[in-house]
């Protein structure tokens, strides 16, 4: 009886769409205020990151081996200790220079593929560890000399569901553009219907920010499955601090799942062609009974969430990338 009861409470997340088409739909120029979208982005690159960047997904650092990132300009190599704790520090090595990134690790001990110094982690012959974060689905370091601003002890990590109810993916690309540009992209949501309208279609933008306590923007949207099928949603996009933007489903299929856009600055401050990284975590989530089965299937999903990701972001650095463009020339509008 009880599976008989269960059927019949269940709802399909699926609905038929009958809303204008492309060309039909309200034009949101008017809405997307150059203004607001700025002062969206002031307020957002005013508040601390403690000189925290994301460099990657916590499965790229991998037992038994080294990872290398560049950020800022600087060379950082990842590796795990033999107990998997996570470990950081300058890329270059101290003795003659060679990239750490390409060395081995031995017991949790990073050796140089040149000369053999051995690394476990702490200072030792002029090489410097950097603070190191795993969050359990990315990793930060944390790079005081980039930053430029009073330390902290964690990064901001926005909240997400629940590690073991939940299914992550990583995507992660690069563009030429700074971090910016990448939260200016995400700090407008009036774009998302008329720029990917393969994923997206019926956006409203319900609510906008009001100011620094009231810091959200609140965005009714339907994301397309397939030709008329959409799965409709209410989202929240929020800045936590400055290289990140998270969208939030709050009511709806999926809700509490987020998708996190970092933008991690590649080069130096002053690079003449400034390289971003978007690094861009996606955390679903769903009280459907049914989810279990998508959490088991999640090596599987995860090539698939990834694929989606990077549709939208070959978009969307476009965006960002005309936007630097434009700002590095002086002829960016307003």
């Amino acid at each position: 009886m009880a599976d008989r009861a269960d059927k019949a409470r269940w709802t399909s997340p699926l609905r038929r769409r009958r809303g204008p088409g492309w060309a039909e739909q309200t034009p949101t120029w008017r809405a997307a205020r150059p203004a607001l979208i700025a002062d969206a982005l002031e307020r957002a690159s005013a508040r601390p990151s403690g000189n925290w960047f994301v460099v990657g997904a916590s499965r790229d650092v991998r037992p038994g081996s080294p990872c290398g990132r560049t950020v800022g300009g600087v060379e950082v190599v990842l590796w795990r200790s033999s107990s998997g704790d996570l470990r950081a520090g300058s890329g270059v090595c101290p003795h003659l220079g060679a990239p750490l990134r390409d060395s081995r690790v031995v017991c949790g001990t990073l050796v140089c593929h040149w000369h053999g110094l051995a690394l476990d982690g702490s200072p030792f012959a002029g090489w410097q560890p950097y603070p190191a974060h795993d969050d359990g689905v990315l990793v930060w370091v944390r790079l005081d000399a980039v930053g430029g601003e009073e330390p902290s002890e964690r990064p901001v990590v926005p909240v997400r569901p629940a590690a073991a109810t939940g299914v992550d993916a990583v995507f992660t690309a690069s563009g030429r553009c700074e971090p910016q540009d990448v939260v200016a992209n995400r700090l407008d949501p009036w774009h998302g219907s008329w720029f990917h309208p393969y994923s997206f279609v019926d956006l409203t933008v319900a609510r906008e920010p009001r100011g620094e306590t009231d810091d959200a923007f609140v965005v009714d949207v339907s994301f397309r499955v397939a030709g008329r099928l959409v799965v409709p949603v209410r989202a929240e996009f929020t800045a936590p601090e400055p290289r990140t933007v998270v969208m939030r489903i709050t009511e709806g299929e999926g809700a509490t799942s987020v998708v996190e856009t970092h933008a991690t600055p590649l080069t130096a401050a002053d690079a003449e062609r400034p390289r971003t990284a978007v690094i861009e975590a996606v955390v679903a989530a769903s009280d459907r009974r049914g989810f279990a089965l998508a959490r088991a299937a999640a090596p599987v999903l995860r090539p698939l969430m990834r694929r989606t990701a990077g549709r939208l972001w070959r978009d969307d650095l476009a965006y960002a990338e005309r936007r630097w463009a434009l700002r590095s020339t002086g002829r960016f509008p307003g």
